[in-house]
């Protein structure tokens, strides 16, 4: 078996419901996919089920782990774990709740070779109208903070070249602006349309305070980083 190259991060926080639809469209990916890949579940405090179902799935699926929390610390903090854990050149994520498909990981992969970070872009969101104006309104009080150019930082299929997450400097909300910090390292970063689906099962785990004025707290975060972050790089005869 050729070695993995690719990682994919699903944080799982109370998504019981949904785990055995997340291993069949996980597994029908693997078979399929371009780049050798693996499945890193991160399970972050969960209090139903979901703890005994990642522990199943990874006993049928030799390229499943999982990772548990003793308690919740959230979306960011899970994300930070996957990327600590990580050893394979490029890694992903993508939420429990199958609002996007791994099978679109492909048309992201497509790209990162050129680029260190590739995002996807939900169209024809399948959310309720609140969430779909509070989104928008999030992501562009974001945009004016950071000038990333990009239209849906809240899109959970990302793919990283691991060398560029693993520079990332974590906080909780961080998640966020993850664009934003690629480019602070002088990466380069590139926004590709993605499918977009009803959450089937289980309940969304961001209400309007933490999906609207989160982000707004957040971007004051991101602009203190961004005063203090060191970037350099050595000489060529240095190296």
């Amino acid at each position: 078996m050729k070695e993995a190259q690719f990682t994919i991060i699903v944080p799982i926080y109370n998504e019981e419901e949904n785990l055995f639809r997340l291993e069949q469209e996980l597994v029908a990916y693997l078979r399929a996919a371009t780049q050798q890949t693996k499945v890193l579940l991160i399970n972050d405090g969960s209090t139903d089920n979901s703890q005994e179902r990642i522990e199943a799935m990874c006993f049928r699926n030799k390229e499943f782990i999982h990772l548990s929390f003793d308690k919740n610390y959230g979306l960011s903090a899970a994300i930070k774990a996957g990327f600590d854990h990580v050893e394979t050149p490029l890694v992903g994520y993508m939420d429990a709740d199958l609002q996007t498909s791994p099978a679109d990981f492909d048309l992201l992969l497509e790209h990162i070779p050129e680029y260190d970070l590739v995002v996807g872009i939900r169209v024809h969101r399948q959310d309720s109208l609140v969430k779909n104006v509070s989104s928008r309104v999030a992501n562009r009080i974001r945009r004016a903070f950071t000038d990333d150019g990009v239209e849906d930082t809240g899109c959970p299929l990302k793919v990283f070249k691991t060398s560029f997450a693993k520079k990332v400097p974590m906080f909780k909300g961080l998640h966020r602006f993850f664009p934003a910090m690629v480019l602070l390292q002088n990466g380069k970063v590139k926004q590709v349309p993605v499918r977009h689906f009803p959450r089937v099962e289980g309940s969304t785990k961001f209400g309007l305070v933490n999906r609207l004025f989160g982000p707004l707290v957040d971007c004051f975060a991101y602009l203190w980083i961004k005063r203090k972050y060191i970037n350099y790089a050595l000489r060529e005869s240095d190296e």
